[in-house]
């Protein structure tokens, strides 16, 4: 009898083992993404203006460490993203903005996978400037310079207030990405 038992529980133990177990792949929460809807960023402090979405805020930056007027953050805080925006007047420097903005972008290059430039010409506006697509695990991806090489010169750079993860930041990246496509797009002088 104790044999019997043995054999069942042999048994048992070895149809058990027929299946292999599969662990499931690592998920991310849905990001439920707002519909884009823009307005009009037109102050009398900036010498320049442009469109951004509503679901974003403008924070001017601290005065108080820097006498630039046009420095000015855009908040995406449902995203933890700030997209800072620095302003330029040139004076024969031009190439001193360009350059350190390059630099910048290119600090990314021990985490990033890849930095695709894209230069950006609006000659009926006289915007002309350079997109800094920065893949990978950056903390910034994405980068750009706007100027129309004679008075004005603007800087933005996107950064997450989080860890990145390239897998995990993919869906929000693109989406604020297209954002910051329309601000270039509709950046205007004054």
């Amino acid at each position: 009898m104790m044999r019997f038992i043995k054999l069942i529980i042999l048994a048992c133990i070895f149809a058990s083992c027929g299946n292999s177990y599969t662990p499931k792949p690592m998920e991310y929460f849905r990001i439920d993404l707002p519909s884009k809807t823009y307005t009009t960023l037109d102050t009398n402090t900036c010498l320049y203006r442009f469109e951004y979405p509503l679901y974003a805020t403008i924070e001017p930056y601290d005065t108080t460490k820097n006498r630039n007027s046009g420095w000015l953050n855009i908040q995406f805080s449902a995203f933890k993203a700030t997209l800072h925006i620095t302003y330029y007047d040139i004076q024969d420097n031009l190439y001193k903005y360009t350059e350190e903005s390059r630099s910048l972008a290119y600090k990314h290059d021990i985490k990033a996978d890849a930095i695709r430039e894209i230069a950006y010409i609006d000659s009926k506006n006289k915007v002309f400037g350079m997109v800094y697509e920065i893949k990978g695990n950056a903390a910034s991806p994405v980068q750009f310079y706007l100027t129309d090489s004679i008075k004005h010169f603007i800087r933005g750079s996107l950064y997450f207030n989080v860890k990145p993860n390239k897998d995990s930041l993919a869906p929000v990246i693109t989406f604020l990405y297209e954002d910051v496509k329309h601000l270039i797009e509709t950046l205007r002088w004054k």
